[in-house]
């Protein structure tokens, strides 16, 4: 459901509730009326986020609308004028007491073994609202427990109460109605069907919203008791969505995550990610000191494994300072979207303000241009799922990379009259509910797009037929508010035809907002802390200015991480710091990243875990994780909110801008804070977007500010980019991810790690007939000097001759295929059972670069104030 908003003016229905008058809004139901007016229901079934359905009757109450009292389910009445409710009559009570005597006839009594005890509204109730004994003396159901019904939830059968939340939640929110009620009468439960299991990416939710104790997470199963836990309000750094969450804790371990419901962000939901990543925290692979390189020849034993010793912080940070004090140019640093905005600022001043290079990406290739990603008028969530707008999706799956935003389009969709409008290479999980799917071939979004805003109307644009162009330039010149979800929905194309996309939508709809569907945790905070090159914190453009507290500012434009691999592939970076990012497992263009990372002298990593990039590292200095440290994070809406510390640090594993403080000591100068306050007075003093922030209040905020966009940058386009043809046995790849993949997070999760699926290539149905493919077969794949045999099936959702196979999967890693610098791949696919014949080297045409392909005539309030 729809939550209210409070700035619509509403006249209000007067009605009498316990002999008291107050007025409810117009539609509202009487539960919620009621609890907004202090005087509590009980119920079972009603979600104030899902429909309600009136199944538990426990929320009956006496209501008399003009023809008399009766006793009437407050879930599903709305208020009425001059409606008459009594919460306390006898009737009333006589009722509740007859649902709950009847729930718990076969309910068992295990309340203390329960994980559900403690915090149980059926517990609570009873006591409250109950008879206190029962009358029946019969034996109770008994069911096999528990049942899997998924590799994340348990089912109790026997304490299940059929309120209907859970197969609600799988139905209406998720979208995946895999659990369902079975069998009749007293026998009727709540279970999967054979060979279907809920594999659900939000199937936690159902444990959190379950009244009782019927669904249990096994990650939690037995592990603690409510009120052994801890607990503190934070926002998940999985993804960018910035989902707000609490942490649970028992003896100093995280033992929980649930969802809060934030009305500006995820509604309480989480996906299965969010809710059970907190295992890696605890796991055994965790560094917990620092570690240098043995000196000692030979003792490399080639995975990382044996080459390091443990040292003290002061002798570590020391190595990593000498490695720092060397030309500018340099040295270079990846990644940064781990970390927390107080850690981003830290270390931005110690690479760009103390060690004087600019050579700063927390993007790893598979981002967009940064004054793309900050330049553009930014959308809230609630904007771009309003009721009655218009959603343009040019970009990745959310379900798949940004799961909780997902559940919130997708309830515009469905329940708010929103239009979806889908320009992708292949199906999303939103295209069966989109008003227009436009399949486009890999690069050719922009094309489409910028035929719909020239009102090039009436020929088809590869398989994109005129009927669809007139739809989507319908909806986009209807008048209605147009919000454009960006982003790289093919890892295997250049960003540059991203950027030509939305720049056809801008040309079309100059008011349309948009929100850059970027993946990394908190990429955003990154960008507008200067983790990019070319920027300084607060979105200013670099130009050899000062900034407020900074002892330098770099005196050249730097690189993004393609340019700084290729740097260091031809020598020319002496130090490169990773932080928090493992380029070998996670850029685009695998070769370059491992060659990279072989020609490089010096390599400082900043990180929990020993990776396949980390565990080359001369210097390796452990970080917290998120749940050990106090922080905040910048979401995908630029919205600021709190990260909070529930457990300790493992050994001597610190903060990231505690680190930056002290690698920047031994450099020298010193940071110049030396506390989490002080480091955001001076953030607050430097950045004029976070001047008016409270830093004090995030913890207090119902869903957290949005500092103003103080920015206006003229973007320039350019011409759309050039389009490689492709041959006639030639296929385009795509390339993008999936929400269970071989990542190191997830791989550091028991729960999480046998999630992710096999690599296996998806083809059009068309193809696979026209190419009389046997799906009992392999495919061969060929690529320039790769070839390789993969398992493939037809998938209508995937364009013609394209060739669909997502990155991180076991089996085979697909970005063995991918180039740096190559704006299309083309592939050649036949039957691995034919001989390979002569393989013409596939067509491709040459990336730009990032920095050529936005320019921008960006002025901010610190260009006005000099």
């Amino acid at each position: 459901m729809t939550a209210t908003d409070p700035t619509q003016a509403t006249t209000g229905v007067p009605f009498t509730l316990n002999g008291t008058d107050f007025e409810a809004e117009q539609g509202e139901l009487l539960i919620d009326a009621c609890e907004r007016n202090g005087v509590h229901i009980p119920r079972f079934c009603y979600h104030p986020r899902m429909t309600p359905v009136g199944m538990c009757r426990m929320c009956l109450v006496e209501v008399d609308t003009g023809r008399g009292p009766a006793l009437q389910p407050s879930c599903m009445l709305p208020v009425t004028p001059e409606m008459k409710v009594d919460t306390e009559s006898e009737a009333t009570k006589q009722a509740q007491d007859g649902v709950l005597e009847f729930l718990l006839a076969n309910h068992p009594l295990d309340c203390p073994v329960c994980d559900k005890g403690g915090e149980c509204p059926l517990q609570d109730n009873a006591y409250s609202y109950g008879p206190g004994e029962t009358r029946f003396v019969e034996e109770k159901r008994h069911f096999e427990k528990p049942i899997p019904i998924s590799d994340l939830v348990h089912l109790d059968r026997e304490r299940c109460i059929l309120c209907d939340r859970c197969t609600r939640f799988a139905s209406e929110v998720a979208g995946d109605p895999l659990i369902s009620f079975i069998d009749r009468g007293s026998q009727t439960q709540v279970n999967t069907f054979p060979d279907d299991p809920f594999s659900s990416y939000f199937s936690g939710n159902t444990v959190q919203i379950c009244p009782v104790g019927a669904l249990t997470a096994a990650p939690y199963r037995f592990k603690a008791r409510p009120w052994d836990l801890d607990a503190v309000e934070s926002t998940s750094t999985v993804d960018s969505t910035g989902a707000r969450v609490v942490l649970q804790a028992s003896q100093d371990e995280l033992v929980r995550i649930l969802g809060v419901d934030s009305d500006a962000v995820n509604w309480g939901w989480l996906s299965d990610k969010d809710r059970f990543i907190y295992e890696a925290n605890g796991s055994p692979d965790r560094v917990t000191q620092p570690l240098i390189a043995e000196d000692a020849a030979g003792s490399d034993s080639g995975d990382g494994a044996g080459r390091h010793r443990p040292v003290r912080w002061s002798e570590a940070t020391k190595q990593a300072a000498r490695a720092l004090r060397i030309d500018p140019e340099k040295v270079a640093v990846i990644g940064g979207a781990r970390l927390s905005l107080e850690g981003q600022y830290a270390w931005s001043k110690l690479v760009k303000g103390v060690v004087g290079t600019d050579n700063f990406d927390a993007q790893l290739g598979d981002g967009v241009p940064a004054a793309l990603a900050m330049g553009l008028d930014r959308a809230t969530i609630n904007e771009a799922c309003q009721p009655g707008g218009v959603i343009v999706l040019v970009g990745p799956d959310p379900k798949e990379e940004l799961p909780s935003l997902y559940l919130r389009v997708r309830h515009a969709v469905i329940e708010d009259g929103a239009t979806l409008i889908e320009v992708s290479p292949r199906a999303t999980s939103l295209a069966s509910i989109a008003a227009v799917n436009a399949r486009t071939m890999p690069g050719t979004a922009g094309q489409v797009l910028a035929a719909v805003a020239d009102g090039r109307l009436d020929d088809p644009i590869g398989s994109v037929d005129p009927a669809q162009l007139r739809a989507m330039h319908a909806a986009l010149t209807s008048g209605r508010p147009v919000s454009v979800l960006f982003g790289r929905a093919n890892l295997a194309e250049s960003a540059r035809y991203v950027a030509d996309a939305v720049g056809a939508i801008r040309r079309l709809v100059p008011e349309a907002r948009f929100l850059p569907l970027l993946r990394r945790g908190n990429v955003h905070g990154a960008l507008e802390m200067g983790l990019t090159p070319g920027f300084l914190p607060g979105g200013v453009r670099n130009r050899r200015k000062s900034l407020a507290n900074w002892p330098s500012t770099p005196d050249f434009e730097g690189k993004d991480t393609d340019g700084i691999l290729r740097a260091a592939a031809a020598g020319n970076i002496e130090t490169l710091v990773l932080l928090g990012a493992d380029p070998i497992a996670d850029f685009p263009d695998v070769g370059l990243a491992t060659q990279a990372l072989a020609e490089v002298e010096t390599i400082i990593a900043v990180d929990c875990f020993l990776t396949a990039s980390s565990s080359l590292a001369d210097v390796f200095l452990p970080a917290a994780m998120a749940g050990e440290y106090d922080g905040s994070f910048m979401n995908i809406e630029r919205r600021v909110s709190p990260l909070s510390a529930k457990v300790t640090a493992p050994g001597l594993c610190r903060a990231d801008w505690t680190i930056a403080a002290e690698v920047s000591l031994a450099v020298g100068p010193d940071l110049g804070f030396g506390s989490l306050e002080e480091l955001r007075a001076e953030m607050s003093d430097t950045i004029a977007n976070l001047a008016g922030l409270s830093w004090a209040e995030l913890n207090t905020a119902d869903d957290g500010p949005i500092p103003p966009q103080q920015r206006n940058w003229d973007l320039d386009f350019g011409d759309p980019a050039a389009l490689p043809p492709v041959s006639s046995y030639g296929f385009r790849l795509v390339v993008d991810r999936k929400l269970w993949d071989t990542g190191v997070m997830v791989q550091q999760s028991p729960s999480l790690a046998g999630l992710a699926p096999p690599a296996i290539l998806r083809l059009n149905p068309a193809d696979v007939h026209l190419m009389d493919l046997d799906a009992s077969e392999y495919i061969r794949v060929d690529q320039g000097d790769v070839e390789f045999d993969v398992r493939f099936v037809a998938d209508e959702a995937v364009s013609l001759r394209t060739a669909w196979l997502p990155v991180g999967l076991p089996g085979f890693d697909v970005r063995q295929l991918l180039a740096a610098g190559r704006s299309i791949t083309n592939v050649r696919l036949q039957s691995s059972a034919l001989e390979s014949g002569p393989l013409e080297e596939p067509d491709q045409i040459d990336d730009v670069s990032h920095g050529d392909m936005i320019a921008a005539d960006d002025t901010t309030q610190e260009d006005h104030d000099g």
